[in-house]
Parts: C-alpha cells; sequence; structure tokens
C-alpha cells in the first residue's frame, strides 16, 4: 500500500536502524516460571504498530498487540517476574514490556546483552515516535493501518468488497448501494479497483468534515482563505481567548500544510483543522495542565490523589498482591498508597490482604518500587499508610527497610525547630515520604523522652474492617516497636471520636481514618463541621469492607465536606476512579488540589448540601453542543458489530449541581457520527464542579457498554469550538477517538 498517498504511515522512519531492525524480529525467550521458559519470534507488523508473536505450536494461534498498549519497556529484571524466575547473572539480557491496561507484563530474555540492548531502544523509540505523532497523524496513521489490513491479498489495491470490509474495521456501517457509489466515484479509471491517488482522493471523501467546513466559511468569507485578521476575530470571538494578530500569526506559520498560502500569510481548511486538533487547543485549557496553583498552603489544605489496598491487581478475597499496583498507581500521579503488612516467614513483614487468599507480597520489595517511581509523574509528597498487623519483632524489620531503602527521602523528625504548630507545605516536602501510622506518644512527649501510651490509642490495631477473627478480642494495649514510632511524624492515627474531642484533645498531626458509610453519614448531617474540622486536621477515607470485588463509592461528596484523603481502589475501572483521574487531572498531574479559599477558613459557613449565599456562590450557566464524534473504537470487536454511539454530559459537584443529559442514538456509526444537540446546565458551586463526557454504545436489550469517556474539572473547560480526547475504562487515551463540541460559560443573569 506504498502509493496510497498517505505517506504517515510510520511517522517518517523509512530508512530507520531501529525501526528496519523491528521489522526483521528475531526470538526471544518468554518467562513465564522457573519451568515455563520458551522461545517465541516477535517481530513488527507492516502497519508499524503492531507486533507479532509466534508460537512454534502448530496449533497455538500466534498473538499480535499494540505499541500503543505499552506503556514502558523496562531493563533487566525488574520485574515480580523476572525477579522471582531467573538468576542475577542474566540481568543484563532481560527485559519487560508492561501494558497500560491490566494485561500481564510480558517477561523476556534476549541471547546476548547487546540483543537486549537493541530491543528496548528500538521498541522505546517506536513508542516515543507513536506518541509524539499530531492527531492529524494518528488519524492517517490509523487509517493506514485499516486499509493495510482490508487490502487482503496485498496487492495495494482495494476491491469494492475489500472497501466494505474497510468500513467494518473503522466502525462504520455503510449499505452496499452507498459503498458502490462512493467506489464509483473514486474509482476514476473504471478498472473496478482503487489504488494510488484513487485511494487518496476515496481517504479524502471520508475524513471530510462538514462541520469544520461550516465555521472555517464563516469565519474565512471573502477569498476562501483565512487571512490573519479573520482567525483572530475567529480566536477572540468564538474561542474567547486573550489573542494578538501575532498569535494568528505564529498558528498560519505553524499549522498551514500548503507552502504558497503560508507564504501569502493565509490559512486553507486543512491548516484550520490541524490547529484545531492540536492537544492545547482541546477543551482542557493548557494553563492547567501546568502546577498553577500555590504549593505553599499546609499538606491539609489540599486534595490528595489516594489509593486503598494498593496492592492488589484484581479482587479483595482471592486476587494477587503485587508491587506493579502501586507503580501502576504512582505513575497514575497517586500520592497516597496503602500498605497491608502482616508477619511473614524468615522474618520478613510481606503486604497482603489479611484473612482472604490474596497472593504475599515483602514488605521490602514493596518499598523499592515505591522509592523507584514515587517521583517519576509528580515531585510532590508521598503518605505512606501503614496498617500494621505485624508483631513488635517485624515491626523493628519495617523500621529498618524504612530506613535503609528510603533513606534521607523520609520524613523521621520535624521541618524546623521545636514542636511543629502546622503542617508543612507540598513545597516544602517535595522528593519526601511521610509515614501514616501508629505512634507511641505525641510528638510533644517525645521531646520529653517520654513513651506512654495515651488513652486514645488503646484499640485494637488496623481500621480495615472488623474480622470475625478480631472481634473476639479484647481492646489491648499497643503493641508497637519504638523505632516504627518514632517514624511517625505528621499523619499519627488515632481512633475519631467526634469533632467535640478532636478540636479539644486532638494535635493537628494526629489524623483519623473513617470508612465510607461513616464518613458519607457525617457528610449527610454536618457538612459544614466536616470542613471545619479538616481546617485543622488530616482526614483519610477508605471504602467500605462489603466491597469484596474492590469497587468504589463516589468521591465528590467527600471533597466537598473537605475530607483530604479520599482513597479508591485504583485497580479497579469505574466511573469513582474517571472522576478520581479527572479531579487530578490539573494542577501538573502533581496529585495535590488546593481547596477554595472558603473551604480553608475556620469561621466558613459554607455547606454543599444547603448552598446558601457566600462567596462560594458563582451562579454560571454551561451550554454544550455535542456536535460531532470521530472514530470511536469498537466495543465488540466482531466484525459485524458497529457501535450506536449516545453521549451523555454529567456534572458532578455540591447536590445542586448533579445533572445528567443525553443525546439521541446514532445507529450504525462510530467512524464520525454527527448530533448537533445542545445542552444547557445550571452551575452554582464552580470551584467544585466536574464535567464528564461519556460515549457509550447504546443497547436496547440491556444496559448500555462503555466507549470512552473524558473527565475534568469545570474552571478548567475552555471555551468555544474544541475536540474532547477519550479515555478508555482503564484511563488511557484512545488514539485518534474524540467529541468535537462548543462550549459557552455565562455568568447567570
Amino acid at each position: 500500500m506504498e502509493s496510497n498517498g498517505i505517506t504517515k504511515k510510520n511517522g517518517g522512519m523509512e530508512g530507520d536502524h531501529e525501526l528496519q531492525f523491528l521489522l526483521q524480529g528475531g526470538e526471544l525467550l518468554k518467562v513465564r516460571s522457573t519451568s515455563w521458559i520458551k522461545p517465541r519470534y516477535f517481530r513488527l507488523q507492516a502497519d508499524c504498530k503492531t507486533m507479532w508473536q509466534q508460537s512454534k505450536k502448530t496449533f497455538n494461534t500466534n498473538q499480535t498487540f499494540s505499541l500503543e498498549d505499552i506503556s514502558e519497556v523496562r531493563a533487566g529484571r525488574q520485574s515480580e517476574g523476572l525477579r522471582k524466575y531467573t538468576e542475577e547473572q542474566v540481568e543484563g539480557r532481560c527485559f519487560s514490556i508492561i501494558f497500560k491496561d491490566r494485561h500481564k507484563n510480558l517477561d523476556l530474555m534476549a541471547s546476548s546483552e547487546e540483543q537486549a540492548k537493541q530491543w528496548i531502544s528500538s521498541l522505546e523509540k517506536m513508542i516515543s515516535n507513536i506518541n509524539s505523532l499530531n492527531s492529524q497523524q494518528k488519524t492517517e496513521h490509523w487509517i493506514f493501518s485499516c486499509l493495510t489490513k482490508a487490502d487482503k491479498n496485498k496487492d495495494d489495491k482495494l476491491t469494492q468488497s475489500e472497501v466494505k470490509d474497510f468500513f467494518s474495521m473503522i466502525n462504520i456501517d455503510v449499505d452496499d448501494h452507498y459503498t458502490e457509489m462512493l467506489f464509483k466515484e473514486c474509482d476514476k479509471s473504471e478498472s473496478g479497483y482503487l489504488d494510488g491517488k484513487e485511494i487518496e482522493h476515496f481517504y479524502k471523501l471520508l475524513t471530510h468534515r462538514e462541520e469544520i467546513d461550516v465555521i472555517y466559511g464563516e469565519y474565512a468569507q471573502t477569498t476562501g482563505f483565512m487571512s490573519p485578521e479573520h482567525l483572530l476575530n475567529f480566536l477572540v470571538k468564538e474561542q474567547r481567548e486573550k489573542a494578538t494578530l501575532a498569535d494568528a500569526h505564529k498558528i498560519i506559520e505553524k499549522y498551514e500544510p500548503d507552502e504558497n498560502a503560508k507564504e501569502k500569510k493565509m490559512l486553507s481548511k486543512d491548516g484550520f483543522l490541524m490547529y484545531l486538533q492540536q492537544p492545547d487547543t482541546f477543551i482542557l485549557s493548557p494553563e492547567h495542565k501546568e502546577v498553577y496553583q500555590d504549593m505553599c498552603q499546609p499538606l491539609n489544605h489540599y486534595f490528595i490523589s489516594s489509593s486503598h489496598n494498593t496492592y492488589l491487581m484484581e479482587d479483595q478475597l482471592k486476587g494477587p498482591s503485587s508491587t506493579e499496583g502501586y507503580v501502576r498507581a504512582l505513575m497514575k500521579g497517586c500520592r497516597c498508597v496503602e500498605l497491608d503488612c502482616w508477619d511473614g516467614s524468615d522474618d520478613e513483614p510481606v503486604i497482603y490482604h489479611g484473612y482472604t487468599l490474596t497472593s504475599k507480597i515483602l514488605f521490602k520489595d514493596v518499598i523499592k518500587a515505591i522509592k523507584e517511581y514515587a517521583f517519576k509523574t509528580s515531585d510532590y509528597p508521598v503518605i505512606l499508610s501503614l496498617e500494621n498487623h505485624c508483631s513488635v519483632k517485624q515491626q523493628a524489620v519495617m523500621a529498618h527497610h524504612l530506613s535503609s531503602i528510603l533513606g534521607s527521602a523520609l520524613i523521621t523528625s520535624p521541618l524546623g525547630e521545636g514542636i511543629p504548630t502546622n503542617f508543612p507545605s507540598p513545597e516544602e516536602l517535595k522528593g519526601k515520604f511521610l509515614l501514616k501510622g501508629k505512634r507511641l506518644n505525641k510528638l510533644e512527649a517525645a521531646a520529653d523522652n517520654d513513651t506512654d501510651v495515651t488513652e486514645e490509642e488503646e484499640e485494637s490495631i488496623g481500621e480495615n474492617e472488623q474480622k470475625e477473627e478480631e472481634k473476639s478480642k479484647k481492646k489491648k494495649k499497643l503493641q508497637l516497636a519504638k523505632e516504627l514510632s518514632d517514624m511517625v511524624i505528621y499523619c499519627k492515627s488515632v481512633h475519631f471520636q467526634g469533632f467535640e474531642y478532636a478540636r479539644q484533645k486532638q494535635s493537628f498531626y494526629e489524623m483519623s481514618s473513617l470508612k465510607e458509610g461513616e464518613a458519607m453519614k457525617l457528610t449527610e448531617e454536618s457538612a459544614n463541621a466536616c470542613i471545619r474540622h479538616n481546617m485543622e486536621k488530616l482526614t483519610r477515607i477508605y471504602p467500605a469492607g462489603y466491597r469484596t470485588d474492590s469497587s468504589n463509592y463516589n468521591p465528590v461528596p467527600l471533597w466537598n465536606a473537605g475530607f483530604q484523603i479520599v482513597a479508591l481502589n485504583f485497580q479497579t475501572a469505574c466511573t469513582g476512579m474517571d472522576v478520581n483521574q479527572g479531579r487530578f487531572l490539573v494542577n501538573g498531574k502533581s496529585g495535590y488540589i488546593l481547596k477554595p479559599s472558603y473551604m480553608r477558613d475556620i469561621a466558613t459557613e459554607f455547606d454543599p448540601i444547603t448552598v446558601t449565599r457566600g462567596d462560594w456562590l458563582k451562579h454560571k450557566v454551561l451550554h454544550v453542543m455535542i456536535i460531532s464524534a470521530q472514530q470511536l473504537p469498537k466495543v465488540n470487536q466482531r466484525k459485524s458489530s458497529i457501535v450506536d454511539p449516545v453521549v451523555k454530559v454529567e456534572i458532578d459537584g455540591v447536590t445542586a449541581d448533579v445533572a445528567v443529559k443525553e443525546t439521541y442514538v446514532i445507529e450504525n456509526n462510530g467512524f464520525k457520527p454527527a448530533w448537533n444537540e445542545n445542552f444547557q446546565f445550571n452551575v452554582y458551586v464552580p470551584d467544585l464542579a466536574l464535567v464528564r463526557f461519556v460515549v457509550e454504545d447504546y443497547d436496547c436489550t440491556s444496559v448500555n457498554e462503555f466507549v470512552g469517556q473524558y473527565t475534568l474539572p469545570f474552571n478548567s473547560l475552555q471555551m468555544g469550538y474544541r475536540h474532547v480526547p477519550l479515555l478508555n475504562k482503564n484511563g488511557d487515551l484512545l488514539p485518534s477517538a474524540r467529541l468535537f463540541v462548543h462550549i459557552m460559560v455565562l455568568d447567570a443573569e
């Protein structure tokens, strides 16, 4: 398919050494256990993004995976499997391919260190090349790979039946009459097949976007081209941007593909579309992608991205525990992870879900993984939430591992002079770890070397739902190793005994953990009291024990009540996790979001349930027009299965702002469905509101199937004509799929 005019099939890498190496491929050993280490042949397919692996067994089907699904290529024995099943001397020959979704890692061993290095550098280069393609190139890359697959006999020509297959691949159900009409229009040579320029013409007709023509035509009124003045008019009037004529000139210079037009300082329709497909022109404000908030406030003034049962990969009864759970959560910007610690054999503490069949991992391996991945996505502090069920002897081992692995990055004494009176800020704690756990005494007493246990700590250890085995146990004196106790500085776990008790008896660094039900009840009964409590203290909320499937609750009402550490099961794809990702999408994905000022003022009257007059009330009217979608993926890979898309727009925030509206259903078109439907929402407390766009595949007989979604804070919306990227259920970007919308936010009359 060389001659089809789609030149971006491998991002202009023809003749590249790394590309050639992968296209030729080679044999690697696949490692699954000590006894299961087998040769497999791997090579890159002609679409330059699908890896193919062949097994020598005759009845085995050959498997493929896309380079777009790889999150990283990890050199050496850096996965649990390779550490467990291979010897140290093969370190240099090993590498792992880690996938974005719930796929198992691919653990591989090359024949030599040189070969391993070549595989790693070639894969990394191709992945980075795919990631750096712009939207236009991704579209072309995707269409090219579908055209290649549709060309069954690989003769670089498309027959009418191959065109029909191609439509099915790109998720559009076209009747024979339409296929024939389009085919005839492109088959200028009347040869019965399309090749070369004809395929290029076919591609142009296919990707033509009528809605863009309309917008372009409105602003390019005189010459059929957009002058810098026309473009500026569009940016200011439609997109509500503070743009200048110089900005318009820069856009033309950067995005106009036609050299003649560029010379005349004009923007063609293609250039206009190229510009609208740049990530900075998408719905999320580019200023909010960076750290833009004040990071010098006390730690408890922020919402903190937090994970529960971080070690689990699946459910809480029999799923595997894995250090990968920590890696994935930290890479997603999570800043508070949970370690459920129990006595292990050979005096080595282990982490797993107590009293269940989940597998066990070594405490020290978890701390090593955390150390390596903690600050790759965000520089801001990580809280290690200890769920400590260990004997005093193994707690001392925990303390040793924490101190020897984390070293000076672990906070083991208060910052500054004397006894602290307030939390340090995320800025002061950059690159640091805080331990959350039990402590034998108060910090104030530690200064006098007083290690008596205070009354409120005389409770059974562990915030986990009380197991049957534990219910019969009497409350006992805290059994705690002094070495571990002394490491707890700013996050000392204490039992919650009501707001009044906390205000009078608890120090600022003494924090409670509440089960979701208890927290929701407090939120409903006394949200303002919750907000005031969280101005002085930190609180962690965790999912109820009955959620054995690791499902999640909606975190929004709890954030609205000022709770900072609202922990979710990061291993579970669900609406709660989508909303969490949306909340922490901004501020440089730092995992810290500054609460609005009225949630940081001790005299606040703010109550999220009865939003009365106050400076939080900034009544806005949101107008959303869902115009169209592009290249929605199939939900079902059956050849005959085509998506019937419906779009929902959801607002989540204070009680008065919660709302959902949906479009009508478009039958059999996932390629470029168009709705042009308008919705209007009243938003009273924009600071706390989130907007979620969800695309579903309509099903009249059962529940709709999820296609993709995108959630972002209301205050981070860009106005005007915007593309909305779509994420899959695991929160990873769908390469070419997006919505096209028009957004307008107005002050209510």
